[in-house]
């Protein structure tokens, strides 16, 4: 049992998920959910714009990713958590409570993120290093609907910053009143706060080339999840009596850690320049052509211009006829 210090110390949980204005109900949860998105289209618009293209071009690829995201993020859960769909498998359409599973949702929203983007012929590897820094922005920020459920919190604590949760919650994995658990929505939030802020510092740099911070992004991501899972006392799947998406993490770590040491082997591809045409369409094209082009048309402007001067001069001079 924990002493009243530690109890007065502890992390409350809200005493609501649900929101009510007027007619209207909101859900925490969704709502967390889709704060982060608004934050995550906002920071991709902006860093795009400041690349050259038009920040139109991520509400476009929105309308399709962030749907896609939210099917995926819910498949990848009822997959790895079907037995408790079992009995109702109806219950599995419904998100209203929670039960959505991130890699899922990056991987299927990715995907069509990337067939948009060929679509409109946009650079599909630098948009996802654009978006890169706020995808864990936006999963930090739908990390509290899980603190307004009191879900998927870890096990028992002692320490002063323990989640105090009601008591039929602790009763659901085991536990009597009186304990603090571990909140790991909180954990994994600030690791992404951290995350993000991490790639936009690599970003400044300017020596990554496109794709590699998406590509640490997903290696910091996954690799925060596997430690905050392992926290983790909530009922899920196991495999050889290890957790899904602990054995999803590892795989993921691995593969992303693979793909950047790869593509730092091979020859650093031309720099892209990133422009927006008169009718608000983000062009893209070479670096070394477009200075080229720009040579080449001071280049023109030179030759006319000296042109012009031999030209006043001839008129002085008398023709020779061959």
């Amino acid at each position: 049992m924990l002493s009243a210090h530690a109890l007065v110390a502890s992390i409350p949980s809200p005493s609501f998920n649900v929101f009510h204005l007027g007619w209207l109900t909101l859900r925490m949860y969704g709502l967390c959910i889709a704060l982060g998105v608004v934050a995550a289209v906002t920071i991709s618009s902006k860093r795009w714009e400041r690349r050259g293209g038009n920040p139109d071009d991520i509400g476009t690829l929105a309308i399709w990713t962030v749907p896609a995201g939210v099917v995926g993020a819910r498949m990848y859960h009822v997959a790895t958590d079907w037995k408790t769909y079992r009995h109702d498998w109806l219950e599995a359409f419904n998100i209203t409570n929670g039960g959505l599973g991130i890699p899922g949702g990056i991987l299927l929203g990715v995907l069509v993120g990337l067939v948009v983007a060929r679509r409109k012929n946009l650079p599909a590897l630098i948009l996802l290093d654009v978006v890169a820094p706020a995808i864990p922005v936006a999963q930090a920020i739908g990390r509290l609907g899980n603190w307004f459920n009191q879900e998927l919190f870890g096990r028992p604590t002692t320490l002063p910053w323990g989640l105090k949760v009601d008591a039929d919650k602790a009763a659901a994995v085991g536990y009597g009143p009186g304990h603090l658990f571990h909140p790991t929505f909180l954990y994994e939030a600030l690791w992404n706060l951290a995350l993000a802020g991490l790639l936009l510092a690599l970003d400044r740099r300017k020596k990554l080339r496109p794709g590699e911070l998406f590509t640490l992004y997903v290696l910091g991501y996954a690799i925060g999840r596997l430690w905050v899972e392992e926290l983790r006392i909530d009922h899920a799947s196991l495999l050889l009596g290890i957790r899904v998406n602990i054995w999803m993490s590892v795989i993921a770590a691995v593969a992303a850690a693979i793909v950047f040491l790869r593509n730092r082997r091979r020859p650093a591809p031309e720099p892209l320049i990133i422009g927006v045409d008169a009718d608000g369409r983000t062009v893209i094209g070479p670096q070394d052509e477009t200075a080229d082009a720009d040579a080449d048309a001071d280049a023109d402007g030179d030759a006319d211009a000296a042109g012009e001067g031999d030209g006043g001069d001839d008129d002085d001079e008398p023709s020779v006829g061959v």
